[in-house]
């Protein structure tokens, strides 16, 4: 029996620590910190080893292709594949920022949506049967749909949309936001909030596709909300500790063997919501 293995992207601190903590005491198997500094990573995994916890480190930089394909091509070789993935890595300006939203817009979708999607390009063939994907959304995701066009609505909501289509609808908002034609094409100036949109429904879409081409094996993939979560990128006043906003992730991310619920849905609080 090969050892099992989970892989968290952006986990040297905030949410994605809390998750590796959590798996450590969980999960049956080696647990990969990943981060795109390695010595910010490295301390991250001394601090976790001084409670007891042991996990691995692997240097992950997700606006890297080289640095995904590397990492990818590592876990294939030494365990033949992915058990657990969850993408964590994300960037957020802070509301105060008076960055113009034409570079918020870019800056944002490139992490946020392009590179979590390069990720779930190269690692989802590796997810093993019976795998479990999560990629940590936002509820702001929901609230930005609703802020959309209708149009745009009826796209993202739509079962057919596929993700050629997602990613020309994610740049179709960067060129518009660079243009200043954001409002009048049917998007709110909300870059997190679309980058986030982009990430639930790409999640979705992709599990329609692991449902149609795995079919028998039972690998479950999902977006959640971890709520609002005290990390430098939420700030202080937030009403959760880190550790509570890895619930759902954790939860999705251990699901029991010979389970088929949820899957390609967006989960808060360990509940599916409504998109």
């Amino acid at each position: 029996m090969s050892t099992r293995v989970a892989v968290v992207t952006g986990s040297n601190k905030g949410v994605g620590l809390a998750v590796v903590r959590a798996l450590c005491k969980q999960f049956q198997g080696d647990v990969y910190l990943t981060a795109r500094d390695v010595g910010r990573g490295e301390a991250a995994v001394e601090s976790l080893a001084s409670e007891g916890l042991k996990p691995q480190f692997h240097q992950l930089d997700i606006n890297n292709l080289n640095s995904i394909t590397t990492a990818a091509a590592f876990f294939k070789e030494k365990y033949g594949g992915v058990d657990i993935l969850i993408n964590n890595a994300a960037i957020a300006f802070k509301v105060a920022d008076r960055t113009p939203i034409a570079v918020q817009a870019e800056v944002t979708l490139k992490t946020n949506f392009f590179a979590s999607r390069d990720v779930l390009t190269h690692f989802l063939p590796l997810i093993k049967p019976g795998g479990r994907v999560v990629n940590v959304s936002s509820f702001v995701s929901s609230r930005t749909l609703n802020k959309c066009s209708p149009e745009l609505q009826q796209r993202f909501r739509s079962e057919d949309i596929t993700e050629d289509e997602l990613v020309g609808l994610m740049q179709r908002f960067v060129d518009k936001a660079k243009a200043g034609q954001h409002k009048q094409d049917g998007w709110p100036a909300l870059p997190y909030g679309v980058s986030k949109l982009g990430l639930t429904t790409l999640s979705m879409i992709l599990a329609r596709r692991l449902s149609k081409e795995r079919p028998n094996d039972g690998i479950l993939l999902n977006a959640c909300c971890p709520g609002w979560v005290r990390t430098d990128m939420a700030g202080e006043r937030a009403a959760r500790s880190p550790d509570e906003g890895a619930v759902t992730p954790v939860y999705l991310a251990l699901l029991p063997p010979e389970t088929s619920e949820p899957h390609g849905k967006f989960v808060s609080d360990e509940e599916v919501q409504p998109w």
